[in-house]
């Protein structure tokens, strides 16, 4: 059982990127797609695909790599945990990187990387932030 699944999430694919795997599988669920269809929206990753086994679902995550060999994913930080949640409104909105890097927004129209939220006007919880 994990406390923390958008945490796991996270850390599998930090770690796969980290030892260069080209893919890396997860523990499908709603949320986890979204967050993977936004990273690969933002740049971050290359493809995603759901996997349906008999009974059970996986997300497949193909990772996305500089023509050096580098990964194009260079960090990832869950920001809300939950034991602290972390809200802030539409005018506190933070930037990563000096906005270079992506934060993540739980707002109430789903999912969104800082720059949309602040172009909608949406507060929400920080879900992560990621950067290359």
């Amino acid at each position: 059982m994990n406390s923390d699944p958008i945490s796991d999430f996270l850390t599998r694919i930090r770690n796969a990127s980290m030892v260069n795997k080209p893919s890396v599988i997860v523990p499908h669920s709603k949320f986890k797609l979204e967050l993977s269809k936004l990273l690969k929206n933002e740049g971050y990753i290359s493809d995603v695909k759901v996997i349906e086994e008999s009974s059970k679902k996986e997300i497949q995550i193909d990772l996305k790599y500089s023509e050096e060999g580098a990964p194009v994913l260079a960090g990832l930080n869950r920001l809300s945990k939950p034991g602290r949640r972390l809200y802030v409104g539409s005018e506190s909105l933070p930037r990563n990187n000096g906005g270079l890097g992506t934060v993540i927004i739980s707002t109430s129209r789903g999912l969104l990387p800082d720059s949309e939220a602040r172009k909608r006007k949406l507060g929400g919880e920080l879900i992560c932030e990621v950067w290359s």
